[in-house]
Order: structure tokens, then C-alpha cells, then sequence
């Protein structure tokens, strides 16, 4: 199954795509907004990881675009957000996002988020001081 992860920060991107291919998961990659859509739309991914802030427009903008076409509307998707904004947090609950998770991402949580929207098992953690 293909993620893509769109988000200007390139160590970010780096750390999150090594982890999920780790965990199995196919990786595109966007470093703006207007590069996220025309990937989406090429060739629509099982589920988008979209950043709020990136050059070329918003995960918001990009998101409504999704929402609006039939090729995509269905495709599960995940913001990522380092703002504290209540009026963030809104928009992504008005733009019908699956899940919401704040920056610094925890991956744990974003790979049990991802596990659950597309139906894949999710793993047991190793205990810690295991």
C-alpha cells in the first residue's frame, strides 16, 4: 500500500518515509502543495499524510481539492500540524480529515493511525525494557 507524505521539512519526510517502508508501506513524496495534488492525482495513494503549512498552498487547500473529486474523495487522510490554533484544529474536523495529529509527530500513534484507517493489522509494540 502507497502513503504519501506531503511536508516542506525534508528531515521529516526522511525519518517518516524510512519508518513506514520499515513497516512495509509503499512511499511518495511531496515537498509542497501543488506537487501533492498532481501525485495524488496521478496516481491516487492509499492514504495521504498532508503537513498545513507548505510552499505552494495548504494541506487544507489540498485536502478540499481531494474531497471535491471522485478519483480521491475517498482516500484516508492524515494532517500534520505543529499549530496550537484552536481554529486549526477546527478546520481540519470541518474538511472531514480522518485523523489529526500534532507536531512533533509521534510515529507510533501515526503508524497505529495509518494500520487502522486502511485495515491492516495493527503490530504489538515490543514492551519496554524489553
Amino acid at each position: 500500500m502507497t502513503v504519501l507524505i506531503a511536508d516542506d521539512d525534508r528531515v521529516l519526510v526522511h525519518l517518516l518515509s524510512s519508518r513506514l517502508k520499515a513497516r512495509g508501506f509503499n512511499i511518495n513524496v511531496a515537498f509542497d502543495a501543488m506537487q501533492a495534488w498532481m501525485l495524488t492525482m496521478r496516481n491516487p495513494p492509499a492514504a495521504t499524510i498532508l503537513d498545513v503549512n507548505m510552499p505552494g498552498g495548504t494541506g487544507f487547500e489540498v485536502r478540499r481539492k481531494l474531497k471535491a473529486s471522485v478519483k480521491t474523495n475517498q482516500i484516508p487522510v492524515v494532517v500534520l500540524s505543529g499549530s496550537i490554533d484552536p481554529q486549526c484544529a477546527e478546520t481540519v474536523r470541518d474538511l472531514g480529515v480522518d485523523e489529526f495529529l500534532p507536531k512533533p509527530v509521534d510515529f507510533d500513534p501515526l503508524d497505529r493511525t495509518l494500520r487502522r484507517l486502511l485495515g491492516r493489522p495493527i503490530e504489538p509494540q515490543p514492551e519496554a525494557g524489553s
